[in-house]
C-alpha cells in the first residue's frame, strides 16, 4: 500500500510528557510503515524526542511552533518533566493558543492533512478538526477503564464533585474509589477557571471524536472498550496495545544506556539461579520518595528476604533539602549479593524481561503496567496519583493478577508489614501464573489475527480511504 502517493496526509499532535509522546510515536511508526505522509506538531524543546523516529523515517515532516506559554509556568518549560504533574493543565491551556497558527498552516498547505490524530489531553483539537472539515482521532495513552471514568465524571461533574466515596454503578463491575484516589485532574479542577475549563471541555469533546485509539488490548479491558463503543454510538474504538509490543524506533531510550550499568545489572541477574525470584522496584520518571518513604522501603526490602533491584534517582542538593530521600550510605554493602541499587536511569523493559525477574513494585503508571504485562511479571502496586489508583483497581480487584503493598503519594508504609507483603507476593505462584497468562494474551493480541493487530489494520483502512 503506498498511500502517500494518494495524498493521504495525517497530522500527529502529541502531548509533551514522556509517557504520552512515546506511545503515540510508536503508533505513528506503524502508520509510516503503511506509507502515510506524516507531519508531527511539536514545540522547539520537544523536537529532540522525535530523533529516533526521524532517523528511521526521514520522510516525516515536523511542524514546530513556539510554545505560547502560560502565566503559571516558568519561562522555558515546554514538557511536563520540567514541572511535574501540576504542569498538565497549564501546558494543555498554553498549547490551545496554537489553534490560530495551526488553522493558518492548514490553509496554506497544497496537500493538507486529511485527519488529525491528537493526544487525549488535547481535546480542544477536535473543535479545530471540525472547523477544518477533517476527522479528529483521539489517541489514548491510557486504558479504557480510566477513559470510561473520566467521561462519566466530566459529563456529570455536579453529581460527583462533593462526594467522599464515588461509585460508578453504570460501569461494568461498578468500580468505586474514595475521592483522594480519583484522577488528579478531577481533584485539582477549579470550576469557572479558564485554564481548567479548557481541560474539562477537552475531555468531554474526546467522546465526540471520529475515532478513538487505545494503548490497551481486548483481553485486559474488553468490558470497558465495549462500554465506550456504546457510549460513543459507534465501533471506531480501537485497541492496538500493548504498543510497546508492536514497537517503534528508540522506545527503550537506548541513547541513555550506561554500558557499565547494563553489564553490572545483567551479570547480576544472570547469576540468579531461580527464575522469577527477583523483585524490580521503580516508581517512574517523575516520582520522588520522601526520606520517611525511602527508609520504610529500604527496611521493607531488607526484612522481605527477597532478591531485588532498586532504581533510585540521583537527587539534587535542593531535593535533599526539600525532604526527599536517597539510598542511605552502607545499604548497598549490607544487602550485597541479594540486592542491587541502580542510581539514575535503568533499562526497565530489558530488566523486566529477564527470566530472573518475577515481580515489579510499581506506582502503577499505565506504561509501567503494560511493560510488566508484556514481561509476564506480577505487579506489587503502590499507586500514588493521577490514573494510578484506577490502574491498580483494574489489576488487583478486576483482573486479580496483582497485589497492593501500599497506596498514597504521602503514605509511609509500616516497614515490617511491607516486608511481609513483598515476601508473600513473591512467593505466590498463583499470581505469577496469572501474570504469565496475561502476557500470553497480550502477545496473542498483537499477532496476525489477534485483536490489536486487527484493530490496527482497521484504522489503517479507515485512514487510507480519506481524501482531501
Amino acid at each position: 500500500m503506498s498511500n502517500s502517493k494518494n495524498g493521504v496526509h495525517v497530522l500527529i499532535f502529541p502531548f509533551p510528557a514522556q509517557g504520552h509522546i512515546l506511545p503515540l510515536l510508536d503508533f505513528t511508526h506503524q502508520l509510516l510503515l503503511h506509507s502515510f505522509k506524516i507531519t508531527i506538531l511539536v514545540t522547539p524543546k520537544n523536537l529532540p524526542i522525535l530523533d529516533p523516529l526521524l532517523t528511521t523515517h526521514p520522510s516525516v515532516q515536523t511542524l514546530v511552533f513556539p510554545f505560547p506559554g502560560h502565566p503559571s509556568l516558568p519561562a522555558g518549560v515546554e514538557n511536563v518533566k520540567d514541572f511535574g504533574n501540576s504542569g498538565n493543565a497549564p501546558i494543555i491551556a498554553g498549547l490551545s493558543k496554537l489553534r490560530g497558527p495551526i488553522l493558518e498552516w492548514f490553509k496554506a498547505q497544497p496537500n493538507p492533512p486529511v485527519a488529525i490524530v491528537y493526544d487525549f489531553f488535547l481535546g480542544w483539537t477536535l473543535d479545530l478538526a471540525q472547523e477544518l472539515g477533517v476527522p479528529g482521532i483521539v489517541f489514548y495513552t491510557s486504558g479504557g477503564l480510566l477513559v470510561s471514568i473520566l467521561g462519566e465524571i466530566w459529563r456529570n461533574f455536579g453529581a460527583y464533585k462533593d462526594l467522599g466515596l464515588i461509585e460508578f454503578n453504570g460501569l461494568p463491575k461498578s468500580p468505586r474509589f474514595v475521592r483522594e484516589h480519583m484522577p488528579s485532574v478531577f481533584q485539582k479542577y477549579k470550576e469557572g477557571d479558564p485554564t481548567w475549563e479548557i481541560v474539562r471541555n477537552g475531555f468531554i469533546a474526546n467522546g465526540k471524536s471520529f475515532g478513538s485509539v487505545f494503548n490497551t488490548f481486548e483481553a485486559l479491558e474488553s468490558e470497558y472498550l465495549g462500554f465506550l463503543k456504546k457510549e460513543m454510538g459507534h465501533d471506531r474504538v480501537y485497541s492496538i496495545g500493548p504498543i510497546n509490543l508492536v514497537g517503534g524506533p528508540g522506545r527503550n531510550g537506548k541513547s541513555n544506556v550506561d554500558v557499565d550499568v547494563n553489564e553490572r545489572v545483567f551479570t547480576w541477574l544472570d547469576e540468579c539461579a531461580d527464575d522469577g525470584s527477583v523483585l524490580y522496584v521503580a516508581f517512574g520518571s517523575q516520582k520522588l520518595l520522601t526520606k520517611a518513604q525511602m527508609e520504610a522501603l529500604i527496611i521493607g526490602l531488607e526484612k522481605s528476604g527477597v532478591r531485588f533491584i532498586l532504581v533510585a534517582k540521583q537527587l539534587t542538593a535542593q531535593q535533599l533539602e526539600e525532604g526527599y530521600g536517597s539510598v542511605p550510605e552502607g545499604f548497598e554493602g549490607s544487602v550485597l549479593g541479594r540486592g542491587l541499587v541502580i542510581k539514575g536511569w535503568a533499562p526497565q523493559v530489558e530488566i523486566l524481561g529477564h527470566r530472573a525477574v518475577g515481580g515489579f513494585l510499581s506506582h502503577c503508571g499505565w506504561n509501567s503496567v503494560l511493560e510488566a504485562i508484556v514481561a509476564g511479571v506480577q505487579i506489587l502496586g503502590w499507586p500514588m496519583e493521577a490514573d494510578q489508583f484506577i490502574n491498580a483497581w483494574l489489576l488487583v480487584e478486576n483482573m486479580k493478577t496483582s497485589v497492593r503493598v501500599c497506596e498514597g503519594a504521602d503514605s509511609v508504609p509500616d516497614p515490617i508489614e511491607l516486608g511481609r507483603r513483598i515476601s508473600d507476593a513473591m512467593g505466590n505462584d498463583l499470581f505469577k501464573e496469572r501474570a504469565k497468562k496475561l502476557r500470553d494474551e497480550a502477545l496473542e493480541a498483537v499477532k496476525i489475527g489477534g485483536s490489536s493487530r486487527e484493530d490496527l489494520d482497521e484504522i489503517v483502512r479507515e485512514l487510507a480511504q480519506l481524501k482531501c
